[in-house]
């Protein structure tokens, strides 16, 4: 009986600050979506990072008909000079791997990476593409011996890192990751004070019925319980649709959109919902009682 007093006040409570609970209610659930989306990119970047740093980390192009770098000086690589290139690497104690790339392979793996992109191909001269060592290393750190060892190497074009270029992909990520936390916390922070809000106007009106509850003998608690699951219910309601949000950016944007269209990156899977989504709506719900208890501690005079 009491129980159903309880939840009774909680949905009269909730009815009468339609406007502020639906406020709360779109607040949690974007500054929840926006801190999972954080997480998710997080996710992503470490899920790049490990395919990404697991294959090949230094391409050592050599001169070519092209080749317009002033290392080269109208100059193609010999056979002698690739061969010479190749037993130097070899020499080098942080060298894991060699692959061979001719500018016919690299002008295919381009038509394949880029299948997609039909005028991007038709613009791409198969010659202009370099033959390359790509080289796999021990320690991808360590990417600095072979720099300065083929720095003036005959032959040789250009030494480049491919974890310098993955860097500057990583850190714009890591820059929509910031934004992200960013703008949920500033939703968050709104999100307290509408919950303030409307408990305090909740608790203003109802402030007859409390007092009556009190002189008939009901404890604090329970005075207190139809705020505190108001709070709970509309945390719990913003949560879920958060999470909705969140499943649905992934579903669409990375499932649909970019995984089919884009074979060079390794993308994340669904095995962070089980994991990642119960702690995000528990926080969510525990974080609305948090801010609701404050607020009937302050306002709520019994």
């Amino acid at each position: 009986m009491r129980m159903r007093l309880v939840l009774k006040e909680t949905a009269v409570g909730l009815r009468r600050n339609v406007s502020l609970t639906v406020a709360v209610v779109i607040t949690v659930a974007i500054s929840l979506a926006l801190v999972g989306a954080g997480v998710l990119i997080r996710y992503q970047v470490n899920e790049m990072k490990d395919f990404w740093y697991g294959k090949i980390n230094v391409s050592v192009y050599l001169c070519g008909p092209t080749s317009a770098e002033p290392t080269c000086a109208n100059h193609t690589v010999t056979q002698a000079e690739r061969d010479a290139i190749r037993a130097k690497l070899e020499a080098l104690p942080v060298v894991k791997q060699i692959y061979y790339e001719s500018s016919a392979a690299a002008y295919q793996n381009a038509k394949k990476l880029f299948r997609n992109s039909p005028d991007l191909i038709k613009n791409i001269d198969p010659a202009a593409l370099p033959e390359s060592f790509r080289v796999k290393l021990t320690d991808p750190k360590r990417f600095d011996i072979v720099e300065s060892s083929f720095a003036k190497q005959p032959g040789v074009q250009q030494v480049q890192s491919q974890s310098d270029v993955l860097k500057k992909l990583f850190k714009l990520l890591n820059g929509f990751q910031l934004g992200a936390f960013f703008f949920a916390v500033a939703l968050v922070v709104a999100a307290a004070l509408l919950i303030f809000n409307a408990i305090r106007i909740a608790a203003f009106s109802r402030r007859r019925e409390t007092g009556i509850m009190r002189l008939v003998g009901a404890s604090r608690l329970y005075v207190q319980l139809p705020f505190l699951l108001e709070g709970a219910i509309v945390g719990l309601i913003g949560a879920l649709g958060g999470a909705a949000i969140l499943v649905g950016i992934k579903w669409l944007f990375v499932d649909k959109a970019l995984r089919p269209n884009i074979s060079s990156i390794n993308f994340i899977g669904w095995d962070w919902v089980p994991t990642m989504l119960p702690v995000l709506v528990g926080s969510a719900v525990l974080f609305s009682v948090v801010a609701s208890f404050v607020t009937v501690q302050r306002y709520l005079r019994i």
